[in-house]
């Protein structure tokens, strides 16, 4: 895909059409790495984004319970010696 050269202020940008920004999941920031002989733009995918203030609200609320116990009861450790 060709893409044109825009001026940003001082600098210089490219725009992407919203149908690659979609596909891509791309919303406020990329990925850019500088190889030998090219660009690459990618998405910074975040997927547990959010995870700690999740974790944290489900304690206050005491919703962090075990739903499985840590321990089988049937489960014999000597084969793991």
């Amino acid at each position: 895909m060709e893409v044109s050269i825009i001026k940003i202020g001082n600098s210089k940008g490219i725009r992407l059409p919203k149908t690659v920004l979609e596909k891509y999941e791309i919303n406020d920031t990329i990925n850019l790495v500088m190889e030998k002989d090219c660009i690459v733009l990618r998405p910074i995918k975040e997927p547990r984004k959010g995870w700690d203030l999740a974790f944290k609200t489900m304690h206050q609320n005491e919703e962090d319970q075990l739903l499985i116990n840590d321990v089988f009861i049937e489960e014999d450790f000597e084969e793991w010696k």
